[in-house]
């Protein structure tokens, strides 16, 4: 097994271990936005805005279809660390092998899935005319790698369930590189458009997937993947669907609002497409160390969980909650003081960087809230309880979103009431995980067990 102080979080410094785990993997995240980001700017500059239309138009489809594998593997993840808290050996093997089966399988499925319906997607979200060629490109392209994009998170998800996640930043690192590295040459060298992007984000993806299959298949840890074991076992398939079913559901309804807020962002026109799309990439970057939190959080209370102390789990609540709202408070200040410049890394055109300087005015002071809601949810994730969880992102980042948009921009149809969606629907979301936090029974039932008993003592 690993030494105990790199990967196993149950035991030492609680905010040590917190920052140890979440530093490579904020960085990891970061590392992987930098895919489509880098499509952006590249696309941004040497083909124009119209591709850049067309790739921020993407996004929210590929978040979408993927949004449920990353729920499986969150699930995973659970199910994987309580067995590592619990030093469960072949709990271990049989989740790790189960998490493989459900990555191949469904990775497979996007892919197909993904490249007949890219077009009858683009059409139902009223993609503009101008637009919806170069995006349907993008994402069919796009979608011809997505197996090896779904693999490697999954992949991922083992490492980071066992507490390591510096061994995947690694591979991140070389796929970005790479990506950069294939975008200047298939784009601005061969000047293959947008295919080219697409194309080099494939390939960068398929390096990423190669490089963790083989450390897993090499390694000696009890994690180690052999491809004579990869199947779905019965109960822990079932008890992977049972706790990432829900946080699936979550991601692909989320990721379904995302589509409506595109929809509505494309009614404005070419210029508020582009304009949004370079700020959501923004917003990528400056969210993921949120969520990243949020999941070393979930790593932490399934250790915990698992080793049967509790009350670190508690501990481990504050200090994540702590680090996710002191990061979203800075860096909102920060992208608000710098936000043309910001803008203009992807796009030199004034029109698209004095709307993308508008819309970071409804994100950037109201980030605090969102890493409230993300980082307790992680916790709550880690202890099991993920419908709950994903209930509150049901209704606050969709049912209210959608509904706010859907009043508002039908008695003025303006910017402002759509932007505006995002603060309040993160608001809604906050007070209700906290208040889940406090009054609800989401802890294990030994612990209020243990607690009835203290009481009788005393």
């Amino acid at each position: 097994m690993e030494k105990k102080n790199n990967t196993l979080m149950t035991e030492g410094s609680i905010w040590r271990k917190m920052v140890y785990f979440a530093i490579p993997l904020i960085l990891g995240n970061l590392f992987q936005q930098l895919y489509n980001t880098v499509d952006s700017i590249i696309v941004g500059n040497f083909i124009g805005s119209e591709a850049l239309a067309a790739v921020g138009a993407s996004s929210s489809i590929i978040n979408l279809l993927i949004g449920f594998c990353i729920g499986a593997s969150a699930g995973a993840g659970v199910v994987i660390s309580q067995f590592f808290g619990a030093q469960d050996k072949e709990g271990v093997r049989k989740a790790v092998h189960t998490t493989e089966a459900i990555a191949m399988g469904a990775g497979v499925i996007l892919t197909i899935a993904g490249i007949i319906l890219t077009p009858w997607i683009l059409r139902m979200m009223g993609t503009p005319a101008d637009v919806f060629d170069q995006a349907a490109q993008y994402l069919q392209v796009y979608f011809g790698g997505i197996v090896f994009s779904v693999i490697y998170n999954m992949s991922a998800g083992i490492l980071n369930a066992v507490g390591n996640s510096k061994r995947s930043l690694v591979y991140l690192m070389i796929a970005a590189v790479s990506n950069i590295f294939l975008d200047l040459l298939f784009v601005v060298v061969f000047r293959m458009g947008i295919v080219g992007a697409a194309l080099a984000t494939d390939i960068s993806q398929l390096l990423s997937c190669i490089f963790i299959l083989r450390f897993l298949m090499k390694t000696d840890r009890i994690y180690q993947v052999r491809l004579r074991d990869i199947r779905l076992y019965d109960h822990l398939f079932s008890r992977i669907v049972k706790i990432g079913l829900p946080t699936g559901i979550q991601n692909i309804v989320i990721s379904f609002s995302n589509v409506i807020v595109q929809s509505s962002v494309n009614s404005f026109g070419a210029v508020a497409m582009a304009g949004f799309a370079a700020y959501i990439k923004i917003d990528g970057f400056n969210i993921l160390p949120v969520l990243s939190i949020g999941m070393a959080a979930t790593t932490f209370a399934g250790q915990n969980v698992g080793a049967g102390k509790y009350d670190r789990v508690k501990r481990g609540m504050y200090v994540s909650v702590g680090m996710g709202v002191a990061y979203t408070i800075v860096t909102g200040i920060l992208l608000l003081l710098f936000a043309p410049q910001v803008i203009r890394v992807f796009s030199s055109e004034q029109d698209v960087v004095a709307c993308g300087v508008y819309i970071m005015k409804f994100f950037c002071p109201f980030y605090w809230m969102l890493g409230i809601l993300q980082v307790l949810a992680g916790t709550i994730r880690g202890t099991g309880k993920t419908l709950q969880t994903m209930l509150v992102f049901l209704f606050s980042l969709c049912i209210f979103r959608v509904a706010w948009i859907g009043i508002c921009l039908s008695i003025s149809h303006e910017m402002f009431w759509l932007m505006a969606a995002y603060p309040a629907s993160w608001l809604a979301g906050a007070i209700m995980i906290l208040l889940y936090a406090w009054k609800g029974k989401w802890m294990p039932a030994d612990y209020y067990r243990e607690r009835i008993q203290e009481r009788n003592q005393e």
